[in-house]
């Protein structure tokens, strides 16, 4: 395990250290797997420290190079190539996998190969509006599009939805398209309830629930009302095991600089407030919209796990495999990568310690190597993390949503 270090929001005073890597010139990478961070929450810039910088990432073509670099003692393997933008992974009891594919309104089925060979995505749902989150409720398959919850029976071994999608939540339930167009969805089965993420409209503005909250429906997809709110821009939803604590992870805003504002993991608590747009992270306030409602502002959460600011969190999900049993609780968590600010950060897999069912404060670098070229100016990236889930012999899959690819990562053979 590499040292720990300290990395505080604020980039001039950041000290990020890692051990040597090694690889080929055009794989070269800026971030080690391995390197530990953390963001403190009492050492944040003031807003406006630095000029917000809008500093896209390039893609670039993936060479046999390129591919994601994970510590000694664990391989990655491409795993399934061709995909349009895949987002979300649902593992079925099947053992067959789907994939969402939003910009081609389309989810798709795999089936695990065996190893060497790859898997064949095959359409299984078409026809929704930027279909994203998947969960399964028994019998039934229900997913989230722009429209609300979509409901399609699920047996074991269907190659393609055998009916056509039913939809269960009442029109404009999910207020439409614009702003952010992620709408996430998990089922808990001990309230028999789903929860769905909904991002904002804009950056930052006052805006009408249901945006910028997470919901909640009983399991007609009736009864929907928010559960928690303040959240810009929620998408990954996860359940903790042994708690069923609803966890999610949230992309914080743009445009206060380079250190502001960190990204975030929290546990999310029924009726809490998380301070957008009034707030951040608690009680610091948002400049010319914090006196708007002060009381929102005193009772605002701070989070309780952040990310280094705008590294663009989309997916998580509790390690629950026997592969890694040192890492049974832990939350593993994919970031998308940086627009926002003049060093990119992000675009990379990190794992989150938890001890006694809380995170310890940090996190590690577990997948790195999809960007390939180091310090400040765009990002060259051949592949961006998106969606993660765990596959039933405990190794990981994770979708790259730039390059159409999925990826798993295992323990490396004796």
């Amino acid at each position: 395990m590499r040292s720990a270090v300290a990395v505080s929001a604020l980039l001039a005073l950041s000290l990020l250290v890692a051990s040597p890597f090694t690889a080929p010139p055009a794989a070269a990478q800026d971030v080690a797997p391995g390197t530990r961070f953390q963001v403190r929450p009492d050492a944040l810039p003031k807003p406006y420290a630095t000029d917000a910088v809008a500093n896209q990432s390039e893609t670039v073509a993936r060479t046999d190079a390129m591919r994601p670099q994970v510590p000694k003692g664990m391989t990655a393997t491409l795993f399934a190539t061709g995909l349009s933008g895949p987002r979300q992974i649902l593992v079925l009891p099947d053992r067959s996998i789907l994939v969402s594919e939003p910009e081609a309104g389309r989810i798709s089925r795999l089936v695990a190969p065996s190893p060497p060979a790859r898997a064949r995505a095959m359409p299984f749902l078409t026809g929704l509006d930027q279909p994203y989150g998947m969960t399964l409720r028994r019998d039934a398959l229900v997913i989230a599009d722009l429209d609300g919850l979509w409901r399609v029976p699920w047996a074991a071994g269907d190659a393609k939805a055998q009916a056509k999608p039913q939809r269960i939540t009442p029109e404009g339930a999910f207020d439409g398209g614009n702003g952010h167009h992620s709408r996430n969805v998990i089922w808990d089965p001990a309230s028999d309830r789903f929860f769905v993420s909904i991002g904002s409209r804009s950056n930052i503005a006052e805006e009408a629930a249901p945006r910028a909250t997470i919901q909640v429906f009983a399991a007609d997809g009736s009864g929907g009302r928010t559960y928690a709110s303040g959240l810009r821009n929620p998408v990954g939803l996860a359940l903790q095991p042994g708690t069923g604590r609803l966890y999610t992870v949230v992309n914080e805003r743009d445009g206060l600089g380079n250190g502001l504002v960190p990204d975030y993991l929290t546990a999310v608590r029924e009726n809490g407030f998380y301070g957008w747009p009034y707030s951040y992270l608690g009680q610091n306030p948002q400049p010319d919209l914090a006196d708007k409602q002060p009381d929102l502002v005193k009772s605002a959460i701070v989070p309780d796990l952040l990310f280094e600011s705008h590294s663009a969190p989309l997916d998580l999900v509790f390690y629950n495999g026997s592969m890694f049993p040192d890492w049974r609780g832990d939350a593993l968590v994919t970031l998308h990568g940086s627009w926002n600010r003049a060093d990119p950060i992000g675009y990379m897999v990190v794992r989150v310690p938890f001890r006694d069912g809380k995170p310890q404060g940090g996190y590690e670098a577990l997948a790195t190597g999809f960007r390939v070229n180091k310090g400040d100016g765009a990002a060259q990236v051949w592949g961006r993390p998106a969606g993660i889930a765990v596959l039933p012999d405990g190794s990981i899959l994770v979708s790259d949503d730039e390059g159409g690819t999925l990826w798993r990562l295992a323990k490396a053979a004796d």
